[in-house]
């Protein structure tokens, strides 16, 4: 084994004798430097000792090895991966207090931070090591420091509910008002994550009531989470929140009672309590006039009287859509709250055997997010997934009658088109949103996953086109034919035939009633004008993507024979100079068994192939536009079936 994995095993382990006996046989003082600064898995040897408490193999590293006290790296916590975290962090974080005081002492930056700028102190404010917290602030750790997000020491303490903590840096002077990126405070933290004890220490402390970037006050956050002991906490605070406030926070609470807890009757009891206090408060207010309904919340109007909430018990179904439209109302359509909860309840019905309702549900959630949230929003990625796995499920257990006794019906083909449409529609504000990027900083990441989703909606309704009118057809080619044009490229710069070419395009999914890759679908991007012969980044074209797929069982040679049938070249050559035929007979496939040459053989084809072949000298002798044309064809292949 290479002795830098020896060296980092035994420190990751803790295992001293078996570092000190490696280093002090195997190598040289010149070598040390090197080894300690290795990094097996993003992580060097200093870094893993001090992530897992092992003071002697870090105290030896530091005084024997030299090791820079100051080298960064990759720890995993609680499942997450920290990048560019120095030693300091890693043995604040899990709360070792005699490492932490061994780096201090040999001059450890005390505010070094991570990549997304966390600091130590903070690192150890979030799972709660006061005593750390204190040395580090002995030490002049700055508690103000944020972290990418705007988050401070306090208010991270605040949401894990650590008051100790928490009443410490509020004692030595820390913001109790800093504004997060998004505009949440400490008073947002400690509603959010029900802390009662360190809300009261922060309302001592003259906190205020902002409202965050949402108009979300720490109030709505309470609702929002259900944390009902917070919420009458502060509705009972003299002059600290108005009638209006109480009215919404306590209309929220129900519902969010309805759709998180599930509990109708404490629901019912804190709509009842809005409603004595919409009319008996200090002044009536009524609930504000309904001028439209939604048709996805079954053109439900909120109950406006106490005389028809009792009813409500009596039709759950009922309840369930005065929850969704009180909090429309009261958060708003862009608050990411709003969309999932309609989003929530759409699955609800669709585990009940409802499919009508859950897929008019989360159309009515994705218009929401398309309109409110930017383009390639995970939240609408998260959406589009959603429909492909409903629509690929009914389509496989179409006709059946699963465990709760619901026939599964057909898929119609206006929802499953609705869907697709605004697929497309989120890829073309996608791309808008990356051609703003400088070139540098564009992660096609997000639009990649957005475009593999709508290929799957397509091929869907390729499986429904048998059976649809002529009109529908029509729409459903007008659709992929304003996909096509777009132009857009994924990962790697395929087309979205090259895409649709690919094994590697299947969404990993439970329900996958798409296979990649699909000729059906491949058929539809041809017939409106996808270009058989366009190059990725590495010069494959569709139909090199194709042959790399030759080796599944499943494989059918329909697919290259439909893209030659459409115009694909035979013999081009990709950047390693490989033709479709090479890459189809690595598999042991005899070009022959699945296409005759001859018809896909053009004359213009021969002629580049002789010139490559002869190695003449062509640039600037033929028109320019012919250039690239012959440098796409190489050598001849093995079965050429003329000899230039």
């Amino acid at each position: 084994m290479d002795i830098k994995f020896v060296v980092f095993y035994a420190a990751r382990d803790g295992n001293l004798r078996r570092l000190k006996g490696f280093i002090g046989d195997n190598v040289t003082q010149d070598e040390i430097p090197s080894l300690v600064s290795a990094k097996i898995n993003g992580a060097t040897p200093l870094i893993m000792a001090c992530r897992n408490g092992h003071y002697d193999v870090a105290d030896y590293l530091i005084e024997h090895c030299h090791a820079d006290i100051e080298q960064r790296g990759s720890v995993v916590f609680d499942g997450e991966t920290i990048e560019g975290a120095p030693p300091l962090w890693c043995a604040a974080a899990a709360g070792h207090y005699p490492l932490v005081k061994l780096l201090l002492s040999h001059g450890a930056r005390v505010n070094s931070t991570t990549r997304t700028n966390s600091t130590p102190l903070r690192a150890a404010c979030y799972d709660g090591h006061y005593e750390i917290v204190k040395l580090l602030i002995d030490h002049r750790a700055d508690f103000e420091i944020p972290n990418r997000h705007g988050h401070t020491c306090l208010m991270i303490a605040c949401y894990k509910g650590h008051k100790r903590i928490a009443h410490y840096l509020v004692s030595l002077g820390a913001d109790v008002n800093r504004r997060s990126v998004k505009g949440n405070t400490a008073l947002h933290d400690c509603a959010e994550s029900g802390s009662l004890d360190v809300l009261k220490l922060l309302l001592k402390n003259n906190a205020k009531m902002d409202v965050d970037s949402y108009g979300m006050t720490p109030l709505l956050a309470a609702s929002v989470t259900g944390h009902a002991h917070i919420v009458e906490y502060l509705i009972k605070q003299e002059n600290l929140v108005s009638q209006k406030e109480k009215v919404d926070a306590l209309e929220l609470l129900g519902a969010t009672y309805v759709d998180k807890k599930r509990d109708m009757v404490g629901a019912l009891n804190y709509w009842k309590l809005a409603m004595d206090e919409r009319y008996n408060g200090k002044i009536e207010l009524p609930k504000p006039f309904q001028k439209t309904t939604v048709e996805a919340y079954d053109h439900v109007k909120e109950i406006r009287d106490p005389q028809h909430l009792e009813d409500l018990l009596s039709d759950p179904d009922e309840m369930r859509m005065q929850a969704l439209v009180i909090r429309e109302r009261i958060l708003g359509p862009a608050h990411p709250d709003t969309s999932y909860y309609v989003r929530f309840r759409g699955a609800f019905y669709a585990d009940a055997g409802q499919f009508g309702r859950c897929v008019s549900l989360w159309t009515y959630a994705l218009d929401m997010q398309q309109k409110m949230l930017e383009p390639l929003n995970p939240m609408t990625q998260s959406s589009f997934f959603s429909f492909t796995e409903l629509f690929s499920y009914m389509m496989g257990e179409e006709g059946r009658v699963p465990t709760r006794g619901r026939r599964v019906p057909p898929v119609m083909f206006y929802d499953l088109m609705t869907v697709f449409d605004k697929a497309v529609k989120e890829i073309e504000m996608g791309i808008a949103l990356v051609e703003k990027l400088p070139a540098a900083e564009r992660d096609l990441t997000y639009l990649h996953r957005v475009i593999v989703i709508c290929l799957h909606l397509g091929c869907l309704l390729t499986k429904v086109l048998p059976q649809v009118t002529e009109e529908e057809s029509y729409h459903l080619h007008k659709s992929a034919y304003r996909l096509v044009k777009l132009g857009v490229r994924g990962r790697t710069g395929r087309t979205v035939l090259h895409l649709a070419c690919a094994r590697d395009s299947a969404l990993v999914g439970r329900y996958p009633a798409c296979h990649f890759p699909s000729t059906s679908l491949a058929d539809l991007l041809l017939k409106v004008g996808a270009d058989p012969n366009a190059r990725d980044d590495e010069g494959n074209t569709p139909l090199h993507i194709a042959a790399s797929c030759s080796h599944l069982t499943s494989y059918s040679a329909d697919l290259p024979r439909l893209l030659l049938k459409h115009g694909a070249h035979l013999d081009s050559v990709n950047d390693e100079g490989r033709t479709f035929e090479d890459l189809w007979t690595e598999w042991g496939h005899p070009i022959h068994a699945i296409v005759n040459p001859v018809p896909y053989t053009r004359l213009t084809c021969l002629a580049a192939r002789v010139i490559q072949n002869h190695k003449l000298d062509y640039v600037g002798l033929i028109p320019k536009s012919l250039e690239s044309f012959v440098q796409n064809h190489g050598c001849c292949s093995r079965t050429s079936i003329i000899s230039e």
